[in-house]
């Protein structure tokens, strides 16, 4: 049956839309690698950072607990590695043992580390100190307190960033997303061996490809189409964005009468969180889908969120029939206390407040390149 529009201009709007979609579907053809960043922020001081970590196997994960004063390396077994002592202690979830994917420190900064194919980190400079990307969000956390305080710190480049090859076989060529308690937020991408940070509370929805600019380009064209009759529904990252967005500010942004008397405690802080929640599930892959004819396509392994005003972690594993959370509150964060860890990995099961589980370990190394 053909399809009637109701006017010209509506009929006009989803030509364009569609036609932008084809276009931002053929952006992320080769750059699938899914993750999904979000920012929520609401009534009474609300805000909750939201992602999915998506990717192509099993990345081992496991949740971390690090206390003050760790005597951190960079680049171990570089000799130019640049060297620090945690400031603030954190709570991480690791990727394949060897680096930091996301994470939130005691006063409630979050990091995120997300895929983007499109980063060049440039050549080094003589005498500039190396990090590896995969402690770029631990350095973040360690060693700031806001989004504002890292920015000033992150802009004067205090490192080069270098680029080890995953367990996998992909680079290392990622994104890094921040976000606090003020709802400030920020964007970190190294283009073409430069260092473009996007700063601002409106910086809150962050995927893979293309670059940030792209990304915002996209969203400002899409506010025009309205989000109730039409949306770019594939999983490249592109389309995902133009999701997220809209559902990131659709859920509510103050008690909800329809949905509060069924969430545990009638709280709106409960609420908030199952609204968020509830997004990050809508916009992840389903596991094990694959296309032969996409090699990057990754299904979502796993979903964090974090409640900033609160400090509660929550874990949502795609394998597990569980979720779990983590009050920072209940965690000893304090300099010389232990190290401890929360095995994930192999199929471990937990429900309910888990800080009681984690037991103590030695810290894992951070993944670098071959010490030159």
């Amino acid at each position: 049956m053909q399809q009637r529009f109701k006017s010209t201009s509506t009929k006009k709007s989803y030509i364009a839309a569609a036609a932008l979609m084809t276009a931002v579907t053929v952006i992320g053809t080769d750059n699938l690698e899914a993750c999904t960043r979000a920012v929520y922020i609401g009534a009474n001081n609300m805000v909750i950072t939201g992602r999915t970590m998506d990717w192509a196997e099993d990345m081992f994960s496991n949740a971390w607990i690090f206390p003050q004063g760790m005597e951190r390396d960079g680049a171990p077994g570089i000799d130019n590695s640049i060297k620090w002592t945690s400031k603030y202690g954190s709570l991480v979830v690791s990727g394949y043992e060897s680096g930091t994917a996301d994470g939130m420190n005691e006063v409630g900064l979050v990091a995120n580390l997300l895929y983007l194919s499109e980063s060049k980190y440039g050549d080094s400079k003589p005498g500039k100190p190396i990090l590896t990307i995969a402690a770029w969000a631990q350095y973040v956390l360690d060693n700031f307190g806001s989004v504002a305080e890292a920015v000033k710190g992150l802009q004067a480049e205090p490192f080069h960033i270098v680029t080890p090859t995953f367990p996998n076989g992909k680079s290392g060529q990622l994104h890094l997303s921040i976000s606090d308690p003020s709802g400030d937020s920020a964007v970190f991408e190294y283009i073409a061996g430069k260092l473009v940070i996007h700063h601002g509370s409106e910086y809150r929805v962050m995927t893979n490809s293309p670059s940030y600019d792209e990304q915002i380009a996209i969203q400002t064209y899409w506010k025009n189409i309205k989000g109730m009759n039409f949306m770019p529904g594939t999983i490249n990252a592109a389309d995902r964005f133009v999701r997220t967005s809209f559902f990131i500010d659709a859920i509510p942004k103050q008690l909800d009468e329809n949905t509060i008397k069924a969430v545990p405690n009638a709280t709106y802080e409960n609420q908030a969180m199952a609204s968020v929640r509830s997004v990050m599930r809508s916009i992840g892959v389903p596991l094990g889908v694959t296309d032969p004819d996409k090699p990057n396509l990754a299904s979502t392994l796993w979903r964090t969120a974090y409640d900033h005003k609160n400090k509660v972690f929550y874990f949502d594993s795609a394998t597990s029939p569980n979720t779990f959370w983590v009050p920072l509150s209940d965690l000893d964060f304090r300099k010389g206390a232990a190290v401890k860890k929360l095995t994930m990995a192999g199929g471990k099961v937990y429900a309910g407040n888990a800080a009681s589980k984690f037991e103590p370990a030695e810290p894992f190394p951070f993944l670098t390149p071959n010490a030159k």
